[in-house]
């Protein structure tokens, strides 16, 4: 049975989570990791009427083109309150902040329309043994009236002890650009947290990206996502998986190049920075 979610957004949803992270203030009721033993942890939303303009905004934003149908990555603009607040869960044993996004499955059942109510389920369990920490994977499950239509899961790394006998086994493989190249704005962070929600201090200025040790701004990841399958979204069939590995951020400004190759079910996908050998995204497609 699920918890439903009525709490905060946008940046009051960040502030929450920085909470614990805060020495003094991770003491605070409410506030304190409680250590509890649990299965799983699970928050539900209300159905949610997706509006013309907000999918139009997202559209726009990541490179899709305008239509009656929302873009395969549009419902994690519905889990992503749902996963911080879990994160902020006093029965979550780990500090939201720190936690670092490194791979996202998402299956899409059939296309969901604008103006449609969407329901999300949003679940996490025990986390994995990783080579460099532990991992949690958030499954979200988002439905039309009982029918599942879009499902996803968010694996996110919490660096710590390391586990020399854990393995992390991936088959993605890189893909050597093609085209297109995308030139991406030093305030695309920006605009994303402004459609999105996720106002995570990374992604917004130079200044609050050094704070928590990056040379300056980076790219959100679901939004390299989204703009890799917005590449392929007219070769794409209506039943759908796309699965990702988040590499090496992507600094803002910058340029990155885009490339694919067609295999039996889909296509292998990469995102690289422009004239360099670094490998941001990979990525595959598969046909359900």
């Amino acid at each position: 049975m699920s918890d439903i979610y009525s709490g905060r957004s946008g940046p009051a949803l960040l502030l929450r989570a920085a909470l614990p992270a805060i020495p003094g203030v991770n003491t605070l009721p409410g506030v304190k990791k409680t250590g509890v033993d649990y299965e799983e942890l699970s928050l539900a939303r209300e159905p949610v009427v997706l509006e013309r303009e907000d999918v139009a905004a997202y559209a726009e934003l990541c490179g899709f083109p305008i239509k009656d149908t929302v873009p395969l990555p549009y419902p994690h603009m519905l889990a992503f309150p749902l996963h911080m607040a879990l994160m902020s869960s006093p029965d979550f044993p780990s500090p939201a902040m720190g936690m670092v996004h490194i791979e996202n499955s998402i299956s899409g059942y059939r296309p969901i329309a604008v103006g449609e109510a969407v329901a999300v389920t949003a679940t996490v369990g025990q986390p994995e043994p990783h080579p460099v920490g532990k991992a949690y994977r958030f499954l979200t499950v988002a439905t039309v009236e009982g029918e599942v239509v879009w499902e996803s899961t968010s694996t996110y790394l919490v660096r710590g002890r390391r586990n020399p006998d854990a393995t992390w086994p991936s088959d993605l493989v890189d893909v050597a650009p093609s085209g297109p190249v995308f030139p991406l704005k030093a305030d695309l962070g920006r605009r994303y947290a402004k459609v999105a929600g996720d106002y995570n201090p990374i992604h917004l200025y130079p200044l609050t990206a050094k704070a928590l040790g990056f040379k300056r701004q980076i790219a959100h990841g679901m939004w390299t996502k989204a703009r890799c399958i917005a590449a392929l979204e007219n070769r794409l069939p209506d039943a759908v998986r796309v699965d990702v590995a988040f590499k090496k951020p992507v600094f803002l400004p910058s340029s990155v190049a885009f490339g694919s190759l067609k295999h039996l079910d889909g296509y292998d996908f990469s995102l690289h920075k422009r004239g360099s050998d670094t490998l941001h995204l990979l990525g595959r497609t598969t046909a359900l």
